[in-house]
C-alpha cells in the first residue's frame, strides 16, 4: 500500500501527516474496469420546460450543447479538480430528461484504470447543468442546479456502491 494511504475510508487520503493536500500515489494498484454513475437535477419555470419540449431555447438546442459539454468535462476532470488523477476515459453516457420541474441528468463513465471515475461522473453531471444554466438564463434567471450525487459505482478496493 503506499505511503500515507488511510484504507477502508477511516480519514482523509488526499491529506499528508502534515495536513497538507497531496496526490495520492496509485501506482501501485492493479488496473481494472471501473464505472460510476452521477445524477442531477436542473429545476427551471415552466416556460423553460416547454421551450425545451417544443421550439428551443433562444440560444439553441440547449439539451444538445448541454450533453456535448459534460462529455468535454469529464475528460478535463483532472484540469479542473487538482487532486484528481488523469485516467483513461473509455467511454461516458450522458442522459438528459425533460420533467415537468425541469431537466434531470445522468452520466456514466467508464474506464480500465488504477483510480475510479466517481470525480468524472460527477463533473460530467455538473458541468452539463452549469450548461444548461447558461442556456435558459436569459428565459429564467432563477434556474437551480441540485441533487448533485454519485449514484452508483462499480471496481476497485472499496466495492461496489448502488444509491438512488
Amino acid at each position: 500500500m503506499p505511503e500515507g494511504h488511510v484504507s477502508g475510508g477511516r480519514g482523509l487520503t488526499h491529506v499528508d501527516a502534515r495536513g497538507q493536500a497531496r496526490m495520492v500515489d496509485v501506482s501501485g494498484k492493479a488496473v481494472t474496469v471501473r464505472e460510476a454513475s452521477a445524477a442531477g437535477r436542473v429545476l427551471c419555470s415552466p416556460e423553460v420546460v416547454r421551450l425545451l419540449r417544443g421550439e428551443g431555447v433562444p440560444k439553441g438546442d440547449a439539451l444538445a450543447v448541454a450533453r456535448i459539454a459534460g462529455l468535454q468535462a469529464a475528460k478535463r476532470t483532472p484540469d479542473l479538480v487538482p487532486l484528481a488523477h488523469p485516467v483513461a476515459v473509455h467511454g461516458v453516457a450522458v442522459e438528459l430528461t425533460v420533467t415537468g420541474e425541469g431537466v434531470e441528468i445522468r452520466a456514466t463513465v467508464r474506464t480500465a484504470d488504477r483510480t475510479g471515475v466517481e470525480m468524472e461522473a460527477l463533473t460530467c453531471v455538473t458541468v452539463a447543468a452549469l450548461t444548461l444554466v447558461d442556456m435558459v438564463k436569459a428565459v429564467d434567471r432563477t434556474t437551480t442546479i441540485t441533487d448533485v450525487r454519485v449514484t452508483a459505482k462499480t471496481g476497485g478496493r472499496s466495492g461496489d456502491l448502488r444509491r438512488e
